[in-house]
């Protein structure tokens, strides 16, 4: 499980990802990587929105994410901000696929700006 301070948890916080940082789309979720001037613990998000499927599908969507994201944490540099929105298609997306994308996404991300 991701730490308290490996998290984005304010509204601000999200939208100023989402807004300003780089877009990443994938087959099964869309990636915004901003990255901080100042070295502060790297930070992540996540966005499942109610067309995923119900309340059971979206929290399960969510772990799988955070679950990755917690394998990926040590490889991204300090100071990044990342929010994941997750795609319909998530839902039937494998463990493999997903951990795959969002490596792909970060590495992608790093290198776009």
């Amino acid at each position: 499980m991701l730490a308290h301070a490996n998290r984005i948890t304010s509204g601000s916080d999200y939208k100023a990802v989402v807004r300003r940082g780089v877009r990443v789309v994938g087959p099964h979720t869309v990636a915004y990587l901003r990255q901080n001037a100042d070295p502060t613990p790297v930070r992540f998000g996540f966005i499942v929105a109610k067309n995923v499927g119900g309340a059971v599908v979206r929290n399960r969507i969510r772990r799988r994410m955070k679950a990755a994201s917690f394998d990926l944490l040590p490889g991204v540099p300090a100071g990044t901000e990342i929010v994941f929105r997750a795609l319909p298609s998530s839902v039937n997306a494998s463990w493999p696929a997903l951990v795959a994308e969002l490596s792909h996404a970060l590495v992608k991300g790093q290198r776009g700006r």
